[in-house]
């Protein structure tokens, strides 16, 4: 409910104004009590002045297992809280297992207590000196690297670095996590996004292009498994039914052609991503106008050379067509995702309203 107040002058040059008193009441606000005011732009944010408490949430995890208790861990980590306490009437084995992997495979927990009806966790890093600007760079770094990798690792038929490849997703996985919790603590408070110099606009664009690069890193995984799979390779996961194509002497059957041009659709693919990364985080308007447009051309030649490379397939073995052409399609939908960037970044670089 919207309410209004006029700003009146005492003393002669102090403005003030009042405050509700509901919302006083309700924040525990009264006579004495002080407040920090947050200016954005033509808003000013009023908040409460608050202690340095360590927020704690406690979720009933009853019969939650696998999966399903991997995410609810990783919710109440997302949601900002510094101490989850995770409650059961019997916490059975398999559940603290699935909760120690939880906690491995996100920034800065570890488990602080642990009982027979209860596992306490505690975040060890202070949000406010997490950088969502680094954490986004490092991501950019990594699911590039690993776009090329993959790539590489089909075309010289590398199976570790095909499985390195994997293993990488884990960090990609972990710091979109870390950009997903600092990104709702700011629009909790203004006090976060103060703490890390970013407007919550900013922070919403960085979040949003994380994402992006989470989905590359995705797709750099994929080529990875499809790798793997055609390479016959006990350690490949199931990606699909189709049988490896392979030589009498097991080597995928690859022609240079082909090769030639993946690579070439590969490198302008992460191309995409470079630049409109680049486009994201310029200070400067036009130039990341710029690039972030240069990024979007280049999806539509990714895509015209995608169909082109699919026309090589036509006359390989059917199970094979199908793997090479899955990948394609992944190297593809990476300079997609680096379009999405860009659009971001044109969004950021738009005159504010």
């Amino acid at each position: 409910m919207v309410e209004t107040r006029k700003v009146q002058v005492t003393g002669g040059s102090t403005y003030t104004v009042s405050i509700p008193k509901d919302w006083a009441t309700e924040n525990g606000v009264s006579a004495g009590t002080e407040v920090e005011f947050y200016p954005e732009g033509d808003s000013l944010f009023l908040t409460p002045v608050s202690e340095e408490e360590r927020t704690e949430g406690t979720l009933e995890i009853g019969d939650l297992s696998g999966d399903q208790l991997t995410r609810a861990v990783m919710t109440m980590y997302v949601s900002g809280f510094d101490i989850i306490a995770l409650e059961a009437p019997r916490i059975t084995n398999d559940q603290r297992r699935t909760i120690r992997d939880s906690v491995q495979s996100l920034v800065g927990l570890e488990v602080l207590e642990e009982t027979r009806d209860r596992v306490v966790i505690r975040d060890l890093l202070d949000s406010s000196e997490l950088s969502i600007h680094n954490a986004v760079t490092r991501m950019r770094l990594i699911a590039v690297s690993m776009l090329e990798d993959a790539v590489d690792a089909l075309t010289t038929a590398d199976e570790d670095m095909a499985l390195d490849v994997i293993q990488r997703d884990d960090d990609v996985d972990r710091l979109y996590m870390v950009v997903s919790r600092i990104f709702r603590a700011t629009l909790r408070t203004p006090k976060a996004a103060e703490d890390i110099g970013l407007t919550r606009e900013v922070c919403f664009d960085y979040h949003s292009s994380a994402r992006q690069l989470e989905r590359v890193a995705d797709h750099a995984t994929k080529i990875a498994h499809l790798t793997l799979e055609l390479l016959g390779s006990d350690e490949a996961d199931a990606v699909g039914t189709a049988v490896p194509a392979t030589t009498d002497g097991g080597d995928t059957v690859l022609s240079d052609e082909f090769v030639e041009a993946l690579r070439a659709l590969d490198e302008e693919a992460r191309d995409v991503v470079d630049r409109a990364m680049e486009a994201l985080f310029t200070e400067d308007s036009a130039e990341a106008t710029t690039l972030a447009n240069d990024a979007r051309s280049e999806v539509r030649g990714v895509d015209q050379r995608a169909r082109k490379i699919d026309e090589l397939l036509r006359g390989l073995d059917p199970a094979q067509a199908q793997l090479l052409g899955l990948i394609v399609d992944s190297v593809s939908r990476a300079a997609d995702y680096g379009g999405n960037i860009a659009e971001t970044a044109l969004q950021k670089a738009a005159p504010t309203p």
